[in-house]
């Protein structure tokens, strides 16, 4: 439960039908391995106390007490677990028979969620047995196995010591119809809401089931798990499947393959369980963010809830749940192609209107022979591509000094040459040399000002040649220098118009490679090919003693991967540093030690403090996705924020 991962699982404890006892041993089997996994929220399917399929036993006194029995039983069986473990039973007050979510914990029933939604349609007559869910605006409360407990739709369970983590409960067809319950859960606060269900299976169902899920965990911002009843239910007409989910936010983290598992090694029955951690603080986080979330409901109508607390010790959660390594870049190769093609097109469309906006003449652009640039220089192409002027309007201007090598040098005159834009040369290292004497700077001192006064005199020379050819400078920083501050104020930090500036550097390189693979031209293909082998530099220093890149950004700053991990969870979720380091040791175990994970994030938030004022100047540039730091837009940040209490 540290950092607000919650160990949740869905289960499907085999069901004898109408066979209480051999049905609660089952749950109890369930709760006791989920316990053991650390496992502190357990659902189990609608009904699974008796089955779903007890048809007209649903009437006969003896099965309604034994449910009872049943649940009191299980809660006694528990009692000695730290997992809640949320059952289904058919449960009669009054006259009244209700198919009811029972919620409890350390022996205590917290409370009991009847189902809102009875179908009577196709395969399905529950009317025949149940009642709909009484809709009362009073909080509720009746007797069961000697407890009074609370009873109704509203109820919202709630950790005393973590208030993240709160729950609701709707049973199967809550969830298909129009508006569902978990709706105003959601909106009182529910992180998470638990479904109890007993979906029999039919040809596409499974897929259907696997969108309402995802959907509905993405509409409400919460993490979704839904139960549903296995093999054991499949009797007469109907065929269940054990499919269980667990969602968040709009994505699948757990699931069950349907009929999987029907039968252990001895031919018996299995118990089919997933397992995952929901992340109730990045849920909090989001919907904190998403200001149209909370604007759904007023203050009056939150107070139609009622809150249910527990107690639940705060414990290191083991993680076993998928973090991308690369979150900005899809693991699927067709949707990473997909990406690259739509953030080219974003940039191209991006800088066409610019240029058309500004009656520009040219776009001009400082190519290096690196990364960044070489994707700014193929956006410019595609953007008079898109204008259906000559590419020669793209002016590329190289600018050697003392630190460009043969190699970077070569693979720029010959991006430009294949992609037919303007070429220009314009060695610096004179002009760099009389401005060492001009503010008296000793050259053979290579500290900031040495690499600083190259990055500025580069950036005068291409804003000199775009106002000589009526035309706009196009920026090259890419998010994650810009992340970092790794830019120099009024140097390569100024255009005007930055094409990069949403996208992270592990992005980058992968829109260029998706330009080499796809690109008609063998040797344009080849040279990109050879950008994306180069070590990523700002060829500020010397050359080393074979003519090779001495100066390497990442033994700099620290590994990219690294920074764009941090950036992406800083940013896009708003985790504290440890959280993030907590997840980095978990993702990276075996590829970065403990010490590097710590070293680099250290080093990524006091920068990222320290360089705000780089950013609150930033040229425009398009947004491409969900995490920027445009001063206009997604990040407003003053200039002097202390880093102090965000130190690890």
């Amino acid at each position: 439960m540290k950092y607000g991962f919650i160990k949740v699982a869905a289960a499907s404890p085999e069901v004898v039908v109408a066979d209480t006892a051999a049905n609660s041993e089952a749950i109890i089997s369930a709760a006791r391995r989920a316990d053991g996994l650390g496992v502190k929220l357990l659902v189990t399917p609608e009904l699974g106390v008796t089955g779903y399929t007890c048809g007209d036993l649903f009437l006969q006194k003896r099965l309604i007490d034994r449910a009872r029995d049943a649940i009191a039983h299980i809660a006694e069986e528990t009692a000695a677990l730290g997992c809640i473990v949320v059952v289904g039973a058919p449960l009669r007050f009054g006259t009244t028979l209700y198919n009811c979510a029972v919620v409890m914990l350390n022996g205590q029933i917290l409370g009991v969620v009847p189902k809102t939604n009875i179908p009577n349609y196709s395969e399905f007559y529950e009317l025949r047995h149940f009642s709909p869910a009484p809709d009362s605006k009073e909080l509720l409360t009746v007797e069961l196995c000697g407890q009074y407990v609370p009873f109704g739709t509203k109820l919202v369970f709630r950790c005393e010591g973590m208030p993240e983590f709160a729950f609701g409960c709707e049973i199967c067809e809550d969830l298909w119809v129009p508006e569902p319950p978990s709706v105003r859960l959601a909106l009182n606060g529910a992180t998470i809401i638990c479904n109890l269900s007993a979906s029999d299976e039919t040809v596409g169902k499974a897929s259907y089931r696997r969108e309402l899920v995802r959907s509905q965990s993405g509409r409400l911002l919460c993490g979704y798990i839904y139960a549903d009843a296995g093999c054991g239910e499949s009797t007469t007409d109907m065929v269940f499947a054990g499919h269980d989910l667990i969602g968040e936010n709009g994505s699948l983290i757990a699931e069950s393959k349907p009929f999987e598992n029907a039968l252990d090694e001895d031919g018996k029955v299995a118990c089919p369980m997933v397992i995952s951690e929901i992340d109730v603080q990045k849920l909090v986080s989001e919907r904190t963010r998403i200001k149209t979330f909370d604007s759904c409901v007023g203050f009056s109508e939150r107070s139609d809830a009622f809150d249910v607390s527990f107690e639940m010790e705060i414990t290191d959660t083991k993680l076993t749940r998928h973090f991308e390594p690369h979150p900005f870049v899809p693991s699927s190769e067709t949707e990473r192609a997909e990406r690259c093609e739509a953030i080219l097109e974003t940039q191209a469309f991006g800088l066409r209107k610019r240029l058309e906006h500004a009656h520009a003449s040219s776009a001009v652009i400082g190519i290096s022979g690196g990364l960044d640039s070489c994707l700014a220089l193929l956006v410019s192409v595609k953007a008079m591509d898109l204008l259906k002027r000559p590419r020669t309007d793209v002016i590329a201007v190289t600018m050697p000094c003392f630190g460009t090598t043969v190699r970077t040098r070569s693979n720029a005159e010959l991006l430009c040459e294949r992609l037919g834009v303007s070429f220009r040369c314009v060695d610096i290292k004179a002009a760099v040399n009389q401005h060492f004497r001009d503010i008296g700077h000793d050259e053979s001192n290579h500290n900031v000002v040495y690499e600083n006064s190259q990055a500025r005199e580069r950036t005068q020379i291409i804003m000199d040649i775009a106002n000589a050819s009526n035309g706009l400078v196009i920026g090259t920083g890419d998010l994650s220098e810009l992340a970092l501050g790794w830019a120099t104020y009024n140097g390569d930090h100024m255009s005007m118009y930055g094409v990069n500036s949403s996208i992270p550097k592990t992005l980058v390189r992968h829109i260029v490679r998706f330009y080499a693979d796809t690109a008609d031209d063998p040797e344009l293909s080849s040279v990109l090919y050879d950008i994306l082998d180069t070590p990523v530099s700002p060829e500020l220093l010397p050359a080393d003693e074979k003519g090779e890149i001495a100066q390497k950004t990442e033994d700099l700053v620290g590994p990219y991967e690294l920074h764009d991990f941090y950036l992406y969870y800083f940013l896009r979720f708003g985790f504290e540093p440890e959280k993030i380091e907590y997840i980095a040791n978990y993702v990276f175990d075996g590829v970065y030690d403990s010490e590097t994970i710590h070293k680099w994030l250290t080093n990524f938030v006091s920068r990222f403090f320290v360089q705000q004022f780089k950013r609150s100047c930033l040229p425009d540039g398009p947004k491409v996705g969900s995490v920027t730091l445009s001063p206009r837009g997604d990040w407003r940040m003053p200039s002097d924020a202390s880093s102090n209490i965000f130190k690890i």
